[in-house]
């Protein structure tokens, strides 16, 4: 189904074009202007020239660190990079995401570990729990921020892009944003005000993401088969990946993209930054 095309849609017009036609009735409390930004999100990667106020930033990252915050332990850092030199720094190190320069504000979320145990310090009790709930827990936190703060943006007109791509270089991000032991980079982020236009995309059936009482995926295989012809209908993957590797004879769907692309290596240094910055993974 194609997207509507008035931003002020009804809510249901627009988890419609997202999913299908197998969505739920909305509630007419649920048709607010705030869950139609979230349900028309979409990442966009070109942006016009006029800068992002750095004090309308800061107010989004203070928005942004509202979130839910686990036993509130408070544990998620954003790095707002303003210098040239470490913009620079960071975009050489992202050469397929030309976007990472050329975006007007550029923003690094992390989790941090690293306040909680200097709690233990300050109050000298023993960290009992320094084990993979102590890596995990800043991760999911910096992530809900990473989140809020897309919703928050695109709220008021800006385009976003997170970055996964800046975990390829840990060491080198984590040098060029002085992150001390404890402290690693999750995602960057652009953000702009958006030049042209970015079609929704597809995502998956709820049937396939939501369930009730019980987990249930025997019906997976049909559900990926249906999003590949939803999507390849609304939405194809333009580029394909290593050719020269798979093949080019078959049809070239979401599934076969996303099963190529983590067929290659990627991140192999990821466990030992971590390892290396004071983690247990136990």
């Amino acid at each position: 189904m194609s997207e509507p095309k008035d931003p002020n849609a009804p809510l249901a017009d627009w988890l419609r074009a997202r999913y299908g036609d197998a969505i739920p009735d909305v509630p007419a409390e649920a048709d607010t202007p705030t869950l139609r930004s979230m349900a028309r999100h979409r990442t966009m990667r070109h942006y016009t020239d006029k800068p992002v106020d750095p004090a309308l930033v800061r107010t989004l990252c203070a928005t942004a660190l509202a979130a839910p915050s686990k036993s509130d332990l408070q544990q998620a850092d954003i790095v707002i990079v303003e210098a040239h030199a470490q913009r620079e720094a960071l975009a050489a190190l992202l050469p397929d995401n030309p976007w990472a320069r050329a975006a007007p504000a550029f923003l690094v979320f992390c989790g941090n570990n690293r306040r909680h145990r200097r709690l233990h310090k300050l109050r000298g009790h023993d960290l009992a729990n320094d084990h993979l709930d102590a890596f995990f827990n800043p991760a999911v936190e910096a992530g809900i921020v990473l989140g809020t703060f897309i919703a928050a943006a695109e709220s008021l007109g800006l385009a976003t892009c997170p970055i996964s791509a800046i975990r390829n270089h840990p060491e080198q991000v984590a040098q060029v944003l002085t992150l001390p032991p404890h402290v690693f980079p999750v995602a960057g982020l652009c953000v702009g005000w958006p030049s042209g236009f970015t079609a929704l995309t597809p995502r998956m059936p709820l049937a396939a993401t939501v369930h009730t009482d019980r987990h249930d995926d025997a019906a997976l295989d049909s559900h990926i088969a249906e999003y590949d012809a939803r999507r390849d209908a609304e939405k194809p993957v333009r580029a394909r990946r290593r050719d020269d590797l798979f093949g080019s004879h078959q049809p070239y769907t979401w599934s076969e993209d996303k099963a190529r692309q983590y067929a290659q290596p990627e991140r192999k240094s990821w466990g030992a930054f971590v390892r290396r910055i004071g983690f247990k993974l136990d």
